[in-house]
């Protein structure tokens, strides 16, 4: 087994050991935070879910706050009052590292936990992040596309370029695409969080005369029901579209043929994950805590926990249904 592969799976296996032990070293006032970039987005449900479990496992009190658009000035406020309410420990998805970076590093200074999901501020004294191998799933859906649209087209992405989760994907895709350089990124569109930008950013390109375009690559949850549904209001059946994230919506224009896949990420074990890392860092206490733990040679803690992800596609669209029905409780 590699190495980079046993911190993870020890982290696993404290997990499991917490959950036959927990319960009788908590008290009233400990209470954890999620700070979310958006919670108007169904993707944050899930994690929402996960974090919300493990609460209950582990019998503390979870908070989640954060703006309901994309908005890192507001999330800032909301990581600001998490701090000051005396959070016991935070997790957060980081909209952008240069906003964000400085209050992360206060709460750990005051003795705050802070771990990272799902989008991570890698330059603060968070203790570690928790999520997707943002790269990875990037060169998955970089090696589809290249199937998909067999080595040779135009391709415009939808993204929003100042999240550090969604430049690593795009990294991906010009790695993967570089076997393959009759495909050609004609247009990078910046989302700014407004899933209306990728509404309005297709339809002016399907009606645009000259160099056509053969797909659309999104790298975050809003703009591939966006894009899918300005293809199907021009009947357009020959663009290839990549989404990211497994909304009810996305889902459908799967099985409507007009999403040919998804890359479906894990923010529920993401959330559920982080509060078990917070808690056990919180009872087990690192000294000192805000140091950088990341540059050193025998740290108690991991840089990067991979929680996973994987392609969702009409081949395997029912199970991945299932399997998301069984765990939310609606079997």
């Amino acid at each position: 087994m590699s190495r980079s592969r046993v911190i993870p799976l020890l982290l696993c296996c404290s997990t499991l050991f917490l959950f036959t032990s927990c319960g009788s070293h908590h008290d009233s006032k400990e209470k954890y935070y999620l700070v979310t970039t958006n919670k108007g987005i169904p993707y944050w449900q899930g994690a929402v879910a996960g974090f919300q479990a493990a609460g209950e496992k582990l019998r503390v009190k979870t908070v989640v706050t954060g703006p309901n658009t994309f908005d890192p000035k507001e999330e800032r406020a909301a990581l600001e009052d998490a701090i000051q309410s005396g959070a016991t420990g935070i997790l957060i998805s980081v909209a952008d590292p240069k906003i964000l970076q400085d209050n992360i590093n206060q709460a750990m200074a005051a003795g705050i936990p802070v771990i990272t999901i799902d989008s991570d501020a890698p330059d603060s004294r968070r203790l570690y992040f928790v999520g997707t191998n943002n790269y990875q799933a990037g060169v998955s859906g970089g090696k589809r596309l290249a199937t998909e649209l067999k080595g040779k087209g135009n391709v415009v992405v939808f993204t929003m370029p100042d999240q550090p989760n969604l430049v690593e994907r795009l990294r991906g895709y010009r790695d993967a695409l570089q076997g393959s350089p009759g495909i050609k990124i004609t247009q990078i569109v910046d989302i700014q969080g407004n899933p209306t930008v990728a509404f309005d950013t297709m339809n002016s390109i399907v009606g645009m005369k000259g160099e056509k375009v053969n797909a659309a690559v999104c790298l975050e949850a809003q703009a591939g029901k966006e894009v899918a549904a300005v293809l199907n209001n021009h009947h357009i059946t020959d663009v290839t579209v990549i989404a990211f994230d497994t909304d009810a919506d996305t889902l459908d224009w799967i099985q409507k043929g007009v999403i040919a896949a998804t890359i479906a990420q894990k923010p529920y074990t993401m959330a559920y994950t982080g509060l078990v890392g917070l808690d056990t860092l919180f009872h087990n206490k690192l000294e000192p805590l805000d140091a950088d733990w990341s540059k050193r040679g025998f740290s108690p803690v991991p840089v990067f926990v991979d929680t996973g992800s994987g392609i969702v596609d009409k081949s395997n669209l029912e199970g991945f249904l299932a399997a998301q029905k069984s765990a939310s409780g609606n079997k």
